[in-house]
């Protein structure tokens, strides 16, 4: 079917904004050009993360995991990432030698919202980027280094809907920053972290039963402060 043709398909951006109204002010400012130390924080606690690069032969998302912190910050403006020996597809490594742009998703276990780092890779085998991940004596084949182009935090929906880390909920949310502790250092405090965080959850929640979810559905909530209610869908994220 073409779309230009077909009346119920968004084909312009001015269709997509009209769709989707006007971004909440959260959603731009959680975005930094470096890694914030709050940010870095959660990438040190995070023990899996996707890959996503772009090549010839079209997009890979490749997932990658290790204990919490396999992903080092070299320095504010820099990630490494090691390639450890696996099944020789090298996807991610050929789709980087084609186009070095490259977008991560880190995940925490237990932590609703998830952090995306977008930026421009290269592939290194230099022995001083391999030796600082020696596991057992065993050294990665290469090491990605990420040159960090944009850091922000994406929003728990997802995570909430999808009902991810019901199985595993402990009763303590690990020690990483929350969003509003993000938003408020990232502000120089025109947030409020802890309000932001109080209301966060009844937000997120807000008419997902009514509209698309079954009503026994209730999502789990890690943050023992926060207070249940209604919100609006188009607020923070």
């Amino acid at each position: 079917m073409d779309q230009t043709s077909d009346p119920q398909s968004i084909t312009t951006l001015d269709q997509l904004l009209a769709l989707n109204g006007p971004i909440a002010e959260a959603s731009i400012k959680k975005e930094v050009s470096f890694v914030h130390p709050l940010y870095r924080a959660i990438i040190e606690a995070s023990p899996f993360a996707v890959l996503a690069t772009s090549g010839p032969d079209g997009l890979d998302a490749s997932p990658r995991g290790d204990l919490p912190g396999f992903v080092q910050v070299l320095d504010e403006h820099t990630l490494l990432l090691p390639d450890r020996r696996g099944n020789n597809r090298t996807d991610s490594l050929r789709n980087i030698l084609a186009d070095p742009r490259v977008a991560l998703l880190f995940f925490v276990p237990g932590v609703t919202e998830t952090l995306r780092v977008n930026g421009k890779a290269s592939i290194s085998i230099d022995p001083a980027l391999l030796a600082r991940f020696s596991m057992e004596g065993k050294l990665p084949k290469c090491v990605v280094v990420i040159h960090v182009e944009t850091v922000f935090y994406q929003c728990a929906r997802a995570i909430h809907r999808s009902r991810l880390w019901e199985r595993a909920a402990s009763e303590t949310r690990p020690d990483v920053p929350t969003p509003g502790a993000i938003l408020q250092a990232l502000t120089d405090s025109a947030f409020d972290g802890e309000k932001y965080d109080r209301d966060l959850p009844g937000r997120q929640r807000a008419r997902r039963c009514t509209r698309s979810y079954p009503k026994k559905w209730i999502w789990r909530d890690h943050n023992p402060r926060a207070s249940r209610g209604d919100c609006d869908l188009a607020a923070h994220c």
